[in-house]
């Protein structure tokens, strides 16, 4: 347990540092919408993709891979096959698997993926928004609220905010508890937890959901980080280099009144540019 911003802050010069000596390969099971952004993000912050999906390799890919991100973006029995395969592998092999649950609760499908690979295998973290954690909460028993998910986009009424920030912060970190796991939900504030400490980060920009993909990038680098380090760690340092890079990608548009399109090319050139000085010194965290 980090009880501490001070130490906080130290384990975010130590991972970084490590994360960048490993360049950590990244499995990365994903959608084809935003597969060509994940890989630019995965090799912006030190990782190296690896975007494979055909059941006669994965055995062979996870084996050698640092992390496997699986991404339920846009499902077919085909890619849950491949996705079951590696999830099995890379429990084997003790691969951390970190699961972006895109949409879940607004399906039967997606709702039956993700509670398929939540009770068959070790997941390492999850990362969403907090709709699809709240739907993941609610499909395991940890809440029974039932607000209307929106598609692949958090509900209004869900919205991390100063006042409901330390309910969600507990709704997150009962539920990492009872998964054994990581979650890392992405907002407006981001919510932190490994079910022993539970962070608020108060980074990153209003642009960032205006582009496709934003999400699915900031899984991948997560796995990236992950596979680098430690699960609670390298999230960190994930929504830390995602934020700090928006919020710069942001001010860079502003300056040459630009719009989207900019925003989202500035996103990866800020990733890329990502160092531990930024890192300590422009994040904005709070321990719940």
């Amino acid at each position: 347990m980090i009880n501490s911003k001070k130490e906080l802050l130290e384990r975010i010069d130590e991972t970084y540092t490590q994360i960048k000596e490993k360049n950590p390969l990244t499995h990365c099971i994903t959608n084809s919408v935003t597969i060509n952004d994940c890989a630019n993000a995965v090799l912006a912050i030190g990782g190296s993709p690896f975007m494979a999906e055909d059941a006669e390799e994965l055995e062979e890919v996870v084996t050698i891979a640092d992390a496997l991100v699986i991404n339920i973006g846009k499902l077919s029995k085909e890619q849950i096959n491949s996705m079951n395969i590696s999830a099995e592998v890379a429990n084997k092999t003790n691969t951390p698997i970190i699961l972006d649950p895109v949409g879940v609760g607004v399906t039967a499908l997606r709702n039956e993926t993700t509670l398929n690979l939540l009770n068959n295998y070790k997941i390492t973290a999850i990362r969403g928004n907090i709709s699809e954690i709240k739907a993941i909460a609610k499909l395991t028993g940890v809440i029974d609220e039932n607000n209307i998910a929106k598609g692949v986009d958090v509900n209004v009424d869900d919205i991390i905010n100063e006042e409901n920030l330390k309910a969600n912060g507990e709704i997150i970190k009962e539920l990492a508890n009872n998964l054994d796991t990581t979650i890392l939900a992405s907002g407006p504030i981001d919510i932190l937890s490994d079910g022993k400490t539970t962070v608020a980060i108060d980074n990153g920009d209003d642009m960032m959901p205006l582009i496709t993909g934003s999400g699915c990038m900031l899984s991948s680098i997560v796995g990236s980080c992950i596979g680098g380090s430690t699960p609670f760690e390298g999230a960190l340092v994930a929504i830390l280099a995602m934020d700090i890079a928006g919020e710069k990608a942001r001010a860079k548009v502003e300056d040459n009144d630009e719009g989207t399109g900019s925003f989202r090319a500035y996103l990866i050139d800020y990733l890329y540019k990502t160092n531990t000085e930024s890192l300590v010194n422009e994040s904005n965290i709070m321990i719940l």
